[in-house]
């Protein structure tokens, strides 16, 4: 009778802390119970929920305005997780810093700060976790892929050579090595504009004056709220299309026309500019095509394989 009533106590005691576990785990997701206990497929014993699905759904017309099939869906968290299980097994395992570094690298490129970018998930009803499981299965991936494959994905000179040979394209755009200098006017954040715009002029003036990187590194060393960083060398590959045209136009020894961020007032000044051979921009665009198709067909071949090799079970 004393074991009977044990084990009934047992069995009480556990079902408790299971229906806690589960409430919490409600609570901390902000679904209904129905919803977080529906599986709708299992990945090596993994659950992806329906509310998995329903988040995903909606992050991805977030992101691309187009609303995916729920099959297109499922298959994406698949492989998501297959991608991280097989990661895992390699050793590559990012931290909970690293996922928020990269959140909150994707938010600087928006212009925005992580906790603007929490904000406007929320707001269509998307949860950060969301978005950062996506960021961890890329993350993930590219690291390994990268680094198991990381010869067979080596593109030869031999062969961009002979691309951009092909292309009629290979001595069209003539190169350059420019070595440049960095400059500074710092300007307070919420400056009024006018105080943004007197700096503005005072660069102009400048500009004009000097007309050697000695004359630069003179003034702009010596001056209150600016600053001249060391010289740095980039190739016509390095450099923006737009800035590298700047840099063509201007003199040696000049400086660029001010630009206003969020430092203040920014110009360069160019130091040296001579034609090189070492590397292009239309050699370094088919280089990047090329080491982008080498890596999408063996990223495809590769999840092919583990995927197959996967426990995939629908309910």
């Amino acid at each position: 009778m004393i074991r009977i009533t044990i084990l009934f106590f047992s069995r009480r005691v556990r079902l408790l802390l299971a229906g806690c576990a589960l409430a919490l785990a409600v609570l901390a997701g902000g679904a209904s119970p129905a919803r977080a206990q529906s599986v709708a497929v299992m990945v090596n014993g993994e659950p992806i929920t329906n509310y998995d699905i329903e988040q995903r759904t909606k992050l991805n017309f977030l992101t691309t305005r187009k609303q995916m099939a729920r099959q297109e869906v499922i298959d994406e968290l698949i492989n998501e997780k297959v991608k991280i299980k097989e990661a895992k097994r390699f050793g590559v395992d990012p931290t909970g810093s690293d996922i928020d570094q990269a959140f909150a690298g994707m938010s600087s490129r928006m212009r925005i700060t992580p906790d603007q970018l929490v904000k406007s998930l929320e707001s269509q009803g998307v949860r950060p976790e969301t978005l950062k499981a996506r960021l961890r299965a890329d993350m993930v991936w590219t690291s390994l892929v990268r680094g198991r494959y990381k010869e067979s994905l080596q593109v030869g000179e031999k062969d961009v050579a002979a691309a951009a040979q092909g292309s009629g394209e290979a001595t069209q755009a003539e190169a350059f090595e420019y070595k440049l200098q960095p400059i500074v006017l710092i300007v307070p954040r919420g400056s009024a504009p006018a105080a943004i715009d007197l700096r503005r002029k005072e660069a102009e003036s400048l500009r004009e004056r000097v007309q050697t990187c000695e004359q630069a590194n003179a003034f702009f060393k010596s001056m209150r709220n600016a600053a001249i960083r060391d010289t740095v060398t980039k190739t016509s590959a390095d450099i923006p299309g737009p800035l590298r045209e700047l840099l063509d136009k201007t003199p040696v020894g000049r400086l660029t026309p001010p630009e206003v961020t969020k430092q203040g007032v920014e110009m360069v000044a160019l130091c040296e500019r001579k034609p090189t051979k070492v590397d292009t921009p239309k050699k370094r665009e088919i280089r990047e095509k090329m080491y982008a198709e080498k890596y999408e067909a063996k990223s495809k071949a590769y999840l092919n394989d583990i995927r197959k090799a996967a426990m995939i079970e629908y309910r």
